[in-house]
């Protein structure tokens, strides 16, 4: 089914990506895999083509387009045929951060923070999950004290994606415990704080080229300048921005299976056995045919949330409906393709292995997706 959500700007922004993909990214990509991290050059290099402050305003070094979400859908998808990391690295920064500098900061923080971040010389991490539990973010155990005009930070986080070379890190901390969710702030936590450390790089099940880490905070004083938002506005501030997230999370589900799905269909109809393209056996055929139609059902759905979210009429349930479902397809139909390619499909130097397994987490992060589902049955009054 064609789509019709996109203009020829959108398209040309489409082409300028794929390009920069083309000549900075894919003849690198294993180099990025082998150093668990997407080199600092290549965030210099996308922030020069004006891919990472797209929703940052003018004035301050970005592309003025927050407005439009679709600009960062395109860079969304096209990030995430190449692979599902490189959607995640440089979305967290310049899709899922980028609201929180552009919305919540004041005069002096954006005058600070967004030029670099527009370039790439600044990159973002959001620390929200802890050791101790993930999706529950209400109970998170960081703090932050007030003492003078600085903010004494202690605890830690995991699963941190840019967390091993972010220069700035967005923490979810507790500023108020008496509080509960309504006594959590955000804090900016600089590069170079003493007492801010950062652990190994994971060793993750996929998604080897993301840098994702552990985060220390042991006594560092973070200036009260550096508060992000409202002080014990933090848990709001996170539940207004996380369906953003949420969508991110969905378009790029189903631009990387589109990208593994169209490869596979060409794999079925090159390779051959006894005698005919295994694309032509009648299993083969309808089961293709079945994934083919998941995706595409599933991309009008979504791309009526892009609509949504343009016009600020998403919410936070179809937000969810969105997440859960794509992870859910990405999972079902990589499966399949894997299955399709036989033993190769088990091999690392085929994309749909590489692929196979680096979605498995789509299941997990922004929310798992049973509590995307907890969400939508409270919705429904259950």
């Amino acid at each position: 089914m064609e789509r019709t959500i996109f203009t020829a700007e959108h398209e040309s922004l489409r082409g300028s990506v794929a390009e920069f993909l083309d000549r900075h990214v894919r003849p690198r990509y294993d180099a990025f895999v082998e150093a668990k991290a997407i080199p600092r050059d290549v965030w210099v290099e996308a922030g020069k083509q004006g891919f990472l402050g797209l929703q940052v305003p003018e004035e301050h070094g970005g592309g003025g387009v927050a407005d439009d979400y679709r600009f960062t859908v395109v860079l969304g998808e096209e990030l995430s045929k190449v692979s599902a990391a490189m959607s995640s690295c440089f979305g967290i920064h310049a899709d899922v951060v980028a609201p929180y500098l552009t919305e919540l900061t004041t005069d002096e923080q954006k005058a600070r923070w967004l030029p670099g971040f527009c370039t790439g010389e600044i990159v973002t991490a959001i620390g929200m999950t802890e050791p101790s539990g993930g999706s529950d973010l209400a109970a998170l155990r960081t703090t932050a004290v007030r003492d003078g005009d600085t903010f004494v930070v202690n605890g830690s986080k995991t699963f941190i994606t840019n967390g091993y070379g972010a220069d700035l890190v967005l923490v979810a901390a507790r500023t108020d415990p008496a509080r509960g969710a309504k006594g959590i702030s955000l804090l900016a936590v600089e590069t170079g704080m003493a007492g801010f450390t950062r652990g190994r790089k994971l060793d993750k099940v996929g998604q080897d080229e993301s840098d994702t880490a552990e985060l220390f905070f042991d006594d560092v004083r973070v200036p009260a300048a550096n508060l992000v938002g409202g002080l014990d506005r933090g848990f709001v501030h996170m539940m207004e921005r996380l369906p953003q997230e949420r969508i991110g999370a969905a378009v790029g589900n189903l631009a990387h299976v589109r990208q593994i799905l169209d490869e596979t269909i060409e794999y079925a109809k090159a390779r051959q056995a006894f005698g005919q393209s295994i694309g032509s056996f009648q299993h083969n055929k309808f089961l293709i045919a079945d994934l083919v139609t998941q995706v595409e059902v599933a991309q009008a759905f979504v791309d009526q949330c892009v609509l949504a979210h343009c016009d600020r009429r998403l919410s936070a349930v179809d937000a969810a409906k969105a997440k859960w479902w794509t992870a859910k397809v990405q999972n079902d139909v990589l499966d399949a393709c894997v299955q399709l390619h036989g033993g190769y499909g088990f091999m690392n130097e085929y994309r749909v292995g590489r692929a196979w397994r680096d979605a498995r987490v789509t299941k997990i992060w922004a929310g798992s997706n049973e509590i995307m589902k907890e969400l939508i049955g409270r919705d429904l009054g259950l």
